[in-house]
């Protein structure tokens, strides 16, 4: 760009960059071969991008159609509405998220659909688990989508386990869960976490945890990971490589702390303290009910995002540094800013994203993105 001769460039032009949102600053990549130089430079030294947290809204009965969808990019420290069209998605039940990463999921009688692009541009329709499953943990590992417990009441095995091969595309069965796990074998006591090659099962409220080797197809355990007695209920997520948990202390009626430790050594033995959340924040996490029974986690790289789902007005995100420091914030929640949104089911993913996924997104026609107000 040119001004009565005067161009922007070098330093001047990068430090500008990083000041403007992602959403915008592709646009600038191609104006030409000097600004997208200055666009990637600005991106690698002086305003790296940061994951994004996004937040699924869909209508609680059927039809189950998608109602709308957001974005944070902390980078920019915006809120973003998602406008996507994507004509060839049907939602015939309700979507899920697998905690602590970009699956989307849908399971209904006739198929299971599932998506892992950030901006879920891409959705892989195969036939349903040979176990038909109401509540069942779904994560992904690698290359394999593994769909345990969650089966119904006439099933044999409530701790079946089966996973899909994207790369040989069909279903294989394998070991069942643990039977100490026959009583909350469904998401819904459970916390999960993958890394790209380990799934980790935890109850929620006894903090069993266990893993599993989707190649090897051996389960270990079980671990305790409740090395503080005054934890009533706790999380789990991957950090970098590894694990983290999140847990609150005291009881539902009066939560005293919400601590964040990273987990070590070979046998998890080490519970590592790296933040507790500012009291003022937990008084958020409350909202209007002055209890918690449950939290609910996202996260990505570096980020951390909790909210309660009883009270998801707002949702506290946790920056961890490289020297194991927690920066805490917290923000409104767009997807239920009136209390008309009650109705809503929401789910939460996060991602890396950059240049390269704004732009597939762009080309696919189906997605448009707006600043929120």
């Amino acid at each position: 760009m040119t001004t009565e001769g005067a161009d922007i460039r070098g330093d001047v032009l990068e430090s500008i960059l990083s000041h403007v949102p992602l959403i915008h600053i592709l646009p600038a990549s191609h104006v030409s071969k000097s600004w997208n130089h200055a666009v990637f430079s600005s991106l690698r030294y002086f305003s790296r991008p940061k994951p994004w947290l996004f937040l699924h809204c869909q209508n609680s009965r059927p039809p189950y159609a998608s109602s709308s969808s957001f974005a944070y990019d902390p980078r920019s420290n915006h809120w973003l509405r998602i406008h996507n069209k994507n004509p060839s998605l049907q939602y015939a039940s309700a979507i899920r998220s697998s905690s602590n990463s970009t699956l989307l999921y849908m399971l209904s009688p006739s198929k299971f659909s599932f998506s892992f692009d950030p901006f879920h541009l891409t959705w892989h329709h195969v036939d349903t688990p040979l176990v038909w499953r109401t509540d069942p943990v779904v994560a992904m590992v690698g290359r394999h989508v593994i769909v345990a417990g969650g089966a119904c009441d006439f099933e044999d095995d409530p701790l079946s386990v089966e996973i899909y091969d994207l790369d040989a595309r069909r279903w294989d069965a394998c070991d069942a869960m643990p039977a100490i796990l026959k009583d909350s074998a469904a998401s819904a006591w459970l916390s999960v976490a993958s890394s790209s090659k380990t799934l980790y099962i935890m109850e929620q409220v006894s903090g069993v945890t266990y893993s599993f080797d989707p190649t090897s197809r051996i389960w270990s355990g079980p671990l305790d990971l409740r090395h503080d007695e005054n934890i009533f209920f706790s999380v789990i997520g991957i950090f970098g490589d590894n694990l983290v948990l999140v847990g609150l202390l005291g009881n539902s009626e009066n939560v005293k702390d919400v601590k964040v430790w990273e987990v070590k050594g070979k046998s998890f033995e080490i519970l590592e303290e790296i933040g507790i959340m500012p009291k003022e924040l937990v008084e958020k996490l409350k909202g209007e009910d002055a209890s918690i029974n449950s939290i609910k986690i996202s996260c990505t790289g570096d980020f951390l995002y909790i909210y309660n789902p009883r009270e998801p007005e707002e949702l506290v995100m946790c920056e961890i540094g490289g020297e194991g420091i927690c920066r805490w914030g917290s923000l409104k929640n767009p997807a239920v800013s009136d209390r008309s949104r009650v109705a809503e089911k929401m789910v939460l993913t996060s991602a890396d994203v950059g240049l390269g996924d704004l732009g597939k997104a762009a080309e696919s026609g189906n997605v448009r993105f707006s600043i929120c107000e």
